[in-house]
């Protein structure tokens, strides 16, 4: 966790995932580390008691003062002031109730969440994704790490499904899966893809579209001097240089209020001609450069051929 951290704000380490999940033990582990250690008092805020506790030495030790909170009525901005003012920390850490839907969230204003963390049990996450999608969705949505733990006996179809499912709810995080011999080298992971990605031309199916849209974003090297070929809408915007567009499709990540727009920058010379919500069916080189929006390189397409095609009415789905 080493981060510039401003004076005039309360940094906050949030680490959030459903009971049981491990979040205890991650932090429990992170306090005891050196790169961990700061001047100052800590404040960690626990949200919900599970079956793991605290050792109090090393709490003592590493100047953290613990405060559990049972209610997210409670959990207000004044009481959060309220709390800075008693402990005077230097930084906030706080372990999430996975039951309360994390975009309720409210901080004092001069607090700032700088690392977020979510904790996943992978031998409940197919029970989760089925019955709390919208509460996994919000502890998801702005993650910068995302921890799979317990993956031991997973078969390499479903782990890979897994990923997809948290990078189709969190686009930018870096995703960890771990058995109990440590973290699982994805690379090595089978997959069993809906396309023939060695073909001349990579033909994505409408069904398809969400699968390779995350398996472009997560190895973009795998489709780096490919053709594929895409029915989707356009997208333009003023800020777009000339001659790019986005051509894309809406996706449903955790719900009907949770639409999301997917689609990779195109350049295409004739990209005037269309406009924004009108059907093409795509043809492009894919390519891999730097992007702001992917804050470093990413997946780019060089369009061989736009032309105007059919409307497809479902949206692509997780």
């Amino acid at each position: 966790m080493a981060y510039e951290i401003d004076d005039d704000v309360m940094p906050l380490f949030l680490i959030n995932g459903f009971l049981e999940a491990g979040k205890t033990q991650f932090l429990d582990f992170t306090m005891r580390q050196d790169y961990f250690k700061a001047d100052g008092k800590t404040l960690l805020i626990v949200c919900e008691e599970g079956d793991t506790e605290y050792d109090a030495k090393m709490l003592k030790k590493n100047r953290t003062a613990v405060v559990f909170v049972d209610s997210m009525e409670k959990l207000t901005p004044q009481y959060l002031d309220e709390l800075e003012v008693i402990y005077r920390p230097e930084r906030v850490l706080m372990e999430w109730n996975g039951m309360w839907n994390q975009d309720d969230l409210r901080l004092p204003d001069d607090w700032v969440i700088y690392q977020q963390i979510t904790i996943i049990d992978g031998s409940t996450f197919e029970l989760y994704v089925q019955n709390m999608k919208p509460l996994l969705g919000a502890m998801l949505r702005g993650s910068e790490l995302v921890i799979m733990n317990r993956c031991d006996g997973l078969p390499d179809e479903k782990l890979t499904s897994y990923r997809r499912t948290i990078r189709a709810m969190s686009r930018e995080s870096e995703i960890v899966l771990e058995d109990k011999n440590g973290e699982i080298e994805q690379a090595t992971l089978e997959e069993d893809l809906p396309y023939d990605v060695n073909a001349d031309v990579i033909e994505i199916k409408p069904e398809a579209y969400g699968i390779w849209y995350i398996d472009c974003m997560d190895q973009p090297e795998r489709y780096k001097g490919k053709t594929v070929e895409f029915t989707a809408m356009v997208l333009k915007s003023p800020k777009f240089p000339k001659g790019q567009f986005v051509p894309g499709r809406m996706a449903m990540t955790c719900c009907e209020a949770d639409m999301t727009f997917l689609g990779f920058m195109c350049k295409w010379q004739g990209a005037e001609e269309y406009r924004t919500k009108q059907w093409v069916k795509v043809r492009a080189e894919v390519g891999v450069e730097y992007q702001k929006d992917y804050h470093g390189e990413g997946p780019v397409l060089y369009a061989r051929s736009v032309e105007p095609a059919q409307e497809i009415k479902d949206v692509v789905q997780f």
